[in-house]
């Protein structure tokens, strides 16, 4: 598949390139600081005037203490990344002055507390404004916690971006005004003492936005997910907390009740993956959702899932590896463990959404894939996507729900003449759930023959069930022939006959295209992407014919080793011509993106 051709910044302009048509807002402080709150409500700011909105949170495992930065970057157009240097750094401590000052774009401004924090002005841009407010002093007029004083200063870079202050009470009792509408109240007078104080000292940025304050959506990844998975009928889901998987946990935990959902926080990952081999072999749809230290343990219990031929879903978030590595930063190193999961060979599909939209889509898809081929699903997300805010279009919620092949639907003419594990084309067998009045089964971790009757034991070695074992085991693997049809194939998106094919996978698309958006307008450098939204079964035939007009290629991977080139390699026999890898725990910059390709091609 082949996405058109995209425009320049010019041509959307109507040949005129606009000097500004985002803004990026940076707030940062110490872990309990409040910082991602009101980062968060930025968001809901922004997106509520109708701005696309994406967000990025960098922090640290600790409840209070070390730096923590959160960007908001708001655009008239699509986005495809939080961005680079920002308008606005709102500084809650010392630190972040320090670490962010020399940051903040030409025109733009630092908002601080004039009575704790300071400015270094010769490490300070040209025009770059330094709004020192007593943000503790005004915030105790009204409280004499001065927890609001966050709240001041949100209100300040609200005004500096001539954002409508309706907004700002949207968002205050979309927060608190069910249950706490007096808090709602006094934190939009907090945020009118910083507007206020803005006036007094220049006014806004002026930096020429038009709102149309038409509200947008707005959503993580990890939500994208859950609404995928209640859309799917998910029915179970079993869940430890590990970063960054821990909000599909609490997201489902306060919504999925009401659809049904029976929501379990159990005591560790292999209780977690052994309870949805359990709802998934009694019929239910059942889930689970983890990182990739949970999802090292739960790999023996998938295994067995996979010789049982029970349906599930397990969601994996990366983060940075090996052990508990970094536990709050982003990374693309998991895929050798999500292809490698539990011993032996097993049918499974692994689907890798490069955006919240396909969060929703591939997790309601992977529910019906999991039924209709009896066997486990991966998803895969990373931090960056998973946790961080995006604006979307409204999900079509009608998912078809395929339950797949049941030995009560007819297909088995006589309960007694049931076999469990029939040996078909497909390699899908009639599936009865416990209880079906007739069609016992046995259901155990061992081999075993079409009738369910193992044969791991005393039978193993006879000349007889070694040739069971192997027709049992082809049964199992043809099912990625079917699994290979029914997932999506590779996509090649950007400009035809470029210079430079990038090859990506997850979260790692949206810099990618900005990048080729930047070099093609600025340098005229002709760039596209072969990108792959499915990883396994790997779609080799589809991804050959793309590969044949590429001139030169650069992977792009947040990992070391380029664990998804050695897959392109291992099933095509095609190497990338250039390797860019991250792996120090950031999300990959566009900028950085750009830089190399013009490296490459140069």
């Amino acid at each position: 598949m082949f996405k058109g051709e995209f425009p320049t910044p010019e041509d959307r302009m109507g040949g005129i390139s606009m000097a500004k048509n985002d803004l990026a807002l940076r707030v940062g402080g110490a872990a309990g600081d409040g910082v991602s709150s009101t980062a968060e409500s930025f968001a809901k700011i922004s997106a509520r005037s109708g701005l696309h909105t994406w967000t990025y949170s960098s922090y640290q495992s600790v409840i209070r203490g070390g730096h923590v930065w959160t960007q908001v970057r708001g655009g008239l157009e699509p986005l495809l990344s939080h961005g680079g240097d920002p308008d606005v750094v709102l500084c809650l401590n010392q630190q972040t002055m320090d670490v962010h000052q020399a940051d903040v774009l030409e025109g733009g401004a630092i908002i601080y507390d004039v009575d704790g924090v300071k400015p270094d002005s010769t490490k300070v841009r040209k025009g770059v404004r330094l709004l020192g407010i007593p943000l503790r002093k005004k915030a105790q007029t009204l409280s004499p916690n001065a927890l609001m004083r966050n709240t001041v200063a949100l209100g300040a870079a609200v005004h500096l971006f001539d954002m409508d202050f309706r907004h700002v009470e949207s968002a205050f009792k979309d927060i608190w005004g069910d249950k706490k509408p007096e808090i709602a109240e006094q934190n939009l007078k907090a945020a009118q003492l910083g507007a206020e104080a803005v006036k007094a000292m220049g006014g806004s940025l002026q930096l020429g936005l038009k709102y149309s304050n038409e509200p947008k959506y707005l959503m993580t990844g990890n939500e994208a997910i859950s609404l995928g998975a209640l859309a799917a009928g998910v029915k179970f889901l079993a869940q430890y907390p590990m970063t960054p998987a821990s909000s599909i946990l609490h997201w489902m935990a306060v919504h999925g009740p009401k659809y049904g959902v029976v929501v379990k926080q159990v005591e560790d990952e292999l209780a977690a993956m052994n309870m949805t081999v359990g709802a998934g072999f009694a019929g239910v749809r059942a889930m689970t959702a983890t990182s990739g230290g949970g999802f090292s343990l739960m790999v023996e219990a998938i295994g067995q899932a996979g010789m049982t031929e029970t349906p599930l879903v397990a969601i994996l978030v990366q983060r940075s590896g090996p052990s508990t590595g970094l536990p709050t930063k982003t990374e693309q190193g998991d895929l050798n463990l999500a292809l490698g999961a539990g011993q032996g060979d097993w049918p499974r599909a692994i689907l890798a959404p490069r955006n919240p939209e396909e969060c929703f889509r591939l997790t309601a898809q992977a529910f019906n894939l999991a039924e209709i081929y009896q066997t486990p699903i991966i998803v895969m997300s990373d931090l960056y996507l998973g946790e961080g805010f995006r604006t979307v279009e409204k999900f079509d919620f009608n998912v078809p729900i395929v339950r797949g092949m049941m030995a009560t639907d007819g297909g088995v003419g006589n309960a007694k003449e049931y076999k469990r594990y029939q040996i078909t084309d497909s390699g899908v067998s009639p599936r009865a759930l416990p209880g079906t009045k007739g069609f016992q089964h046995v259901a155990a971790t061992d081999e075993h023959m079409e009738s369910s009757e193992l044969i791991s034991d005393v039978l193993s070695g006879l000349p007889e069930f070694v040739e069971e074992r192997r027709k049992m085991h082809e049964k199992r693997m043809r099912k990625l022939e079917g699994l290979r049809k029914d997932t999506p194939p590779p996509e090649m998106w950007g400009s035809k006959n470029a210079d430079l094919t990038l090859i990506v996978w997850g979260s790692t698309w949206g810099a990618a295209h900005e990048a080729i958006r930047e070099v093609e307008a600025q340098d005229g450098v002709k760039v596209n992407s072969l990108e792959f939204p499915t990883i396994f079964p790997f779609h080799a035939d589809a991804t050959q014919k793309l590969l044949r007009g590429v001139k030169q290629s650069l992977a792009v991977e947040g990992n070391y080793t380029g664990q998804f080139s050695r897959l392109l390699r291992a099933e095509t026999g095609y190497k990338p011509d250039h390797f860019y890898g991250r792996y120090d725990g950031e999300p990959f910059a566009s900028r950085d993106i750009a830089d190399k390709i013009l490296e490459v091609v140069a």
